[in-house]
């Protein structure tokens, strides 16, 4: 895995660029990122970097976690991730933040989806559901036959029936990073992910769309193409609207 951090959704705003377009984003705390272990091939078998994030009070941690940090010369805190194949170079003790990311940098968002309770089929997997007209009785939300008569008399593997929705986690990619407040330790990224606001989440470099790629390129050169027009319209209207 290449960089990656882990962080806390803080909420939801919006920002406005230069030519007063309005973007969507999600603020996302990142830091401070403790760095608890260095994994190395000679001593671990392969590299990592294990990082820590949300300092929390000694007693609130299992003594487990308490005696980890302590050999690594690290403090107690709530999450705990690691990262494999980690391209900045740290050592156990340092603190990582928001500033390991640059605005236009494109990132994969991890989280966990809200907990949706126990839904039925018309809620959990948009069933259309029964007839609401013509005599139909009792059967308006229901998913209809599951059996398969008498053979092979049973019902099929994997089938979508009512149960527990959502506590899942999930992967957003390829977002784009709009501002880096490296003083706040914050991420302002495009658009949302699954989550509620308070909730942890790993915020990791995109896999389709790496830093410096063909395909970064591509979509930044197409973008700027994109504001030079905007803005050439922009002035054309200006200089239409002082003729008059």
């Amino acid at each position: 895995m290449p960089l990656g951090l882990l962080g806390k959704k803080i909420g939801h705003t919006r920002v406005y660029d230069s030519n007063g377009v309005m973007t969507p984003v999600t603020v996302v705390q990142v830091g401070p990122n403790r760095v608890l272990q260095v994994k190395t091939v000679a001593t671990d078998g392969y590299n990592a970097v294990q990082l820590g994030f949300d300092d929390q009070l000694e007693q609130r941690v299992s003594k487990a976690v308490v005696g980890h940090v302590r050999k690594h010369k690290g403090v107690p805190v709530r999450r705990i991730r690691e990262f494999r194949e980690f391209s900045k170079g740290v050592n156990p003790g340092d603190v990582v933040g928001a500033d390991l990311f640059e605005a236009g940098q494109f990132v994969d968002c991890i989280g966990v989806t809200k907990g949706r309770g126990f839904e039925g089929v018309v809620g959990r997997w948009a069933f259309r559901g029964g007839d609401m007209t013509h005599g139909a009785k009792g059967w308006h939300r229901r998913s209809g036959a599951i059996g398969q008569r008498l053979f092979p008399g049973t019902v099929r593997r994997g089938l979508k029936m009512p149960g527990h929705m959502g506590a899942v986690q999930r992967t957003s990619q390829n977002l784009e990073i709009v501002q880096v407040r490296a003083e706040d330790n914050v991420l302002l990224i495009r658009g949302n992910f699954p989550g509620s606001e308070g909730a942890y989440c790993v915020v990791r470099e995109s896999k389709k769309i790496p830093p410096g790629g063909r395909r970064h390129k591509m979509i930044h050169e197409a973008r700027q193409k994109a504001k030079d027009a905007a803005s050439g319209k922009k002035d054309d209207k200006k200089a239409g609207a002082k003729k008059k």
